[in-house]
């Protein structure tokens, strides 16, 4: 084997800017509410939807690309895997089902506006990192740790070749050892 391919050696670095975009989506707008035919009246970041959950799962999953790909630990890099699955299931399951919906808001101007939750910037940088951290941490999952050590910058590692086949052709075969010792 000539060592890991283009892309198996790009993606550790996938995992870290797709954690990356995960982090930075958690500092942007998500939703804007806005009444039908108006100006936006509010707008609601994405560390307000849900809190710091998402800083946290991304800077676990980059620090733990590291530590997978520089350790060769496979745990680390299953561990990647989940905190991928884990923003997805997030995305999926908290913010997907607020986009597009029509609510009530309070307003110093009127009170109690409809208004429809439109998504942002942030919405779609959070679907684009959770997507992309969830399926790069699974296939860097799917590594032995012989694979991750080759992912290593600068490494010379390569796996460990198979053993040799011996020749067969010239040993006895056991149906011959049993009439010369008989």
């Amino acid at each position: 084997m000539d060592g890991p391919s283009r892309a198996e050696r790009l993606l550790p670095w996938v995992c870290v800017v797709a954690a990356g975009v995960l982090f930075a989506s958690q500092l942007m707008t998500m939703f804007e509410f806005t009444p039908p035919g108006a100006e936006p009246l509010e707008s609601r970041s994405v560390i307000d939807h849900h809190g710091p959950a998402l800083l946290i799962i991304a800077a676990f999953a980059g620090i733990g690309t590291v530590i997978a790909v520089w350790a060769a630990s496979k745990p680390a890099a299953i561990a990647v895997a989940a905190m991928g699955g884990l923003a997805l299931l997030i995305f999926l399951l908290i913010d997907l089902p607020d986009a597009g919906q029509v609510g009530t808001l309070n307003d110093a101007r009127q009170s109690f506006i409809d208004a429809e939750a439109i998504p942002q910037a942030g919405f779609w940088l959070e679907m684009v990192g959770a997507l992309g951290l969830a399926f790069t941490g699974a296939a860097l999952a799917t590594m032995s740790g012989d694979q991750l050590a080759t992912l290593r910058p600068g490494s010379k590692h390569d796996p460990a070749p198979p053993a040799p086949l011996r020749d067969v052709t010239d040993e006895p075969t056991r149906s011959q050892t049993n009439r010369e010792s008989a």
